[in-house]
């Protein structure tokens, strides 16, 4: 056997194991996700991102490019910039980091920024407050519809994820997010992964 044929038959066991509840968590660090107008204001005029390598999820990917993050008590230097752009500047923090920052952002799902914190971003050419956009992210779960149909789950779904890692424990409240974009996978933050002992990524099991 092959390796290509050890990998080939790898992937297709990684792929079948979320259809039967088992998730790989993947542990999301502070990140930022830029509009074209703030990312040009940030990096100059014309501005584009740099891919640097691709994320899990299909069409995401961490740039090259780093920014500043400045709230009333400190500052989080070399901070991630996630790319493609967005129609939104979104900032993502943990409540550790909302702590440090002086920040105030609530726990929202991506996207949902309404009301949320403010913060603002530094670059190398420029500076952009934005009144609204910082937030924690609730944990979630992406699934694909061929796994969300295996499962009986639909979009927007809540459900119990038991981690099994250094320090076992039970996420409560875990969001169902299901779309033929995504690739399957747990993102939680760094503070439910300290909580859980867990570094770089685990696994886990969606309790139905």
């Amino acid at each position: 056997m092959t390796e290509n044929d050890i990998k080939r038959i790898a992937d297709l066991v990684i792929e079948e194991l979320p259809k039967h509840g088992i998730v790989q968590i993947e542990v999301s660090a502070r990140h930022v996700h830029l509009s074209q107008e703030d990312l040009e204001t940030l990096f100059g005029k014309g501005a584009k991102l740099t891919e640097k390598r691709p994320l899990s999820q299909p069409g995401q990917y961490l740039a090259e490019e780093r920014i500043t993050l400045a709230g009333k008590k400190s500052k989080k230097e070399n901070v991630a910039v996630l790319g493609p752009v967005r129609p939104h500047t979104q900032v993502e923090l943990s409540k550790g980091d909302c702590l440090a920052l002086g920040v105030d952002a609530p726990v929202r799902e991506s996207g949902d920024v309404q009301g949320s914190g403010s913060i603002e971003l530094v670059g190398p050419r420029g500076t952009v407050r934005i009144d609204q956009g910082a937030i924690i992210a609730h944990n979630h779960i992406h699934l694909t519809p061929e796994t969300a149909k295996a499962l009986q789950l639909k979009d927007k779904a809540h459900v119990q994820v038991k981690v099994n890692s250094g320090r076992p424990l039970v996420f409560q409240d875990v969001i169902i997010r299901v779309s033929g974009q995504f690739a399957n996978r747990m993102h939680i933050d760094s503070d439910e992964a300290n909580a859980a002992d867990i570094s770089g990524t685990a696994i886990g099991t969606i309790l139905l």
